[in-house]
């Protein structure tokens, strides 16, 4: 499945397909790295679905395995989730809280709420 390019207000980024799972293996971050490039963007939106399914269970190590790799290529990556599909580990949100110390990962509950961070 490709990630999709796409413009808005003059910013490009690529998206994963909603719904759909993207990365079978912490391995497969490189897609991302690779459509980015392809593309010439430096953004991400992606979709719950588009991760690992232990991505959001820190103990796994995926979800750091996964930011690292996007990290050292200097690509910033929006999560969209919704709380009723998306169990988070006890510590994920610790994690969450120290990376918006940053501009490389944030998680969101919306879309648009993604879109107007990678955006702005």
């Amino acid at each position: 499945m490709d990630l999709t390019l796409v413009e808005e207000a003059g910013v490009r980024f690529v998206e994963g397909p909603p719904g759909l799972q993207l990365m079978r293996t912490v391995e497969d971050a490189s897609l991302v790295v690779e459509a980015c490039f392809s593309n010439g963007v430096k953004s991400a939106l992606l979709y719950a679905p588009n991760l690992t399914g232990n991505f959001f269970d820190l103990s796994s190590g995926e979800a750091g395995a996964i930011l690292q790799k996007l990290r050292t290529y200097r690509i910033r990556i929006a999560v969209v989730y919704t709380s009723d599909s998306v169990q988070f580990s006890s510590r994920f949100p610790e994690m969450v809280a120290e990376e918006s110390r940053g501009d490389h990962f944030r998680v969101f509950e919306s879309a648009q709420t993604a879109r107007d961070w990678i955006i702005g």
